[in-house]
């Protein structure tokens, strides 16, 4: 998926939505243990409720990883059914890999060729040829991480260079754009760091971001939008255990489209002001 076509769904949906895939089998509804796969049961119902509503899905791999075999195959039909039910919809696969060349051209090609994710987080700690293998290849999205919405983020990522009085991250993200242009590559921002998008936006006009942290981690959406918004939107806003956690009952799929519906509205209106 190209960066016109993620644009053409956030306009036709009125929405920016990322739905987190953090499926854990310590909290999915109990009734599900009975499935043969609990995982892609859990996550095939919250697809079905919610893809109207979205633009994305990012299933982060340690849940499904932590499963060992089983969670992998989970893994694999959760992506495999979003890309023939709904293939208008952008597949991250946050993973955070990132090592020397040659293992992060076997990650690459885990992603993207073996799993068939659109997009992949990658850990840019390691420099630039610990991520150029992610972006060898065409209409595919590589996601740095550049500042995120943890606590312990301030340890390293603002950290200032005392030649240059830029923190890291912003070293991350201005060293970042000489290896690929906005249209290949995103950053990771999280929405706890609030005016700070102010100050992404000078260093990265028009990159889109991920932004984790609306909802479960205190993040203002307005606030993100008011200072991160672009002409395109330029922004995916994820959102995991906030929907897909609303309920451990049997009504879950509904309680989680419910509670998108409510993000989905409050996109629909900072839309406008486009």
């Amino acid at each position: 998926m190209n960066r016109a076509e993620l644009f053409e769904q956030i306009q036709k949906k009125q929405s920016f939505l990322c739905v987190g895939l953090d499926a854990d089998i310590k909290k999915i509804p109990e009734h599900l243990l009975n499935e043969e796969d609990p995982i892609f049961a859990f996550n095939k119902e919250i697809i079905d409720a919610t893809q109207d509503l979205c633009v994305a899905y990012k299933p982060n791999t340690a849940f499904y990883e932590s499963l060992g075999v089983q969670g992998w195959i989970a893994l694999e039909k959760t992506i495999t059914y979003i890309k023939e039910n709904y293939p208008e919809q952008l597949v991250i696969a946050d993973a955070k890999r990132g090592d020397i060349g040659n293992t992060s051209a076997m990650y690459a090609r885990t992603f993207f060729e073996a799993l068939d994710a659109d997009a992949v987080t990658v850990a840019p700690y390691m420099g630039e040829d610990s991520v150029s293998p992610f972006l060898g290849y065409a209409n595919k999205w590589v996601i740095l991480l550049a500042l995120t919405s943890n606590k312990g983020s301030a340890d390293f990522q603002r950290i200032e260079n005392k030649e240059n009085a830029q923190p890291l991250f912003e070293s991350v993200m201005r060293t970042a754009q000489t290896w690929a242009n906005e249209d290949q590559l995103m950053f990771v921002v999280g929405a706890t760091q609030g005016k700070a998008f102010e100050q992404i936006r000078a260093i990265a006009p028009e990159h889109f971001l991920l932004v984790p942290g609306v909802g479960a981690q205190g993040g203002s959406l307005q606030e993100v939008c008011k200072y991160g918004m672009t002409k395109q939107c330029g922004l995916l806003v994820n959102s995991s255990r906030g929907i897909i956690y609303k309920s451990n009952g049997e009504d879950f799929g509904a309680a989680a489209r419910q509670a998108a519906k409510e993000l989905q509205a409050e996109m629909a209106q900072e839309l406008k002001k486009i």
